[in-house]
């Protein structure tokens, strides 16, 4: 048997319970067997009764958008070749150097080695 109030469960909830219970009861299950299972079935499904779903820190929706844009903006550069704020030339990788190359039009940086173009970007 079931316990406790259903109160804070949503009706969406309560419905899809109380279609499981009459399942089980067309099967022959007990009126108190089908109650008990039913809501057994709508908690593993759901989590239980009504949740404000996240972390509880709310952004409005300019703050999303700007977070969004922000991440985009920074991804985007990443895969453009731009350096990140405080990398070192050395850490870079060779396609990274050459495309950093490129942007500041170096001359003959399709020949060179990673150490040439560390110098030549340096």
């Amino acid at each position: 048997m079931p316990r406790g109030s259903k109160d804070k469960y949503t009706d969406k909830q309560k419905r899809k319970a109380e279609h499981i219970e009459e399942s089980y009861e067309s099967r022959g299950v007990s009126k108190g067997e089908a109650e008990a299972r039913a809501w057994a079935t709508v908690n593993k499904q759901s989590g239980g009764g009504e949740r404000k779903g996240g972390s509880g820190q709310k952004k409005s929706p300019e703050k999303k958008a700007a977070a969004r844009k922000s991440s985009a903006r920074r991804a985007a550069e990443t895969r453009e070749g731009v350096p990140r704020p405080g990398s070192k030339l050395e850490s870079m990788t060779r396609p990274e150097l050459m495309d950093l190359a490129r942007k500041r039009d170096i001359r003959g940086r399709s020949t060179m080695r990673k150490a040439e173009l560390i110098e030549a970007l340096g």
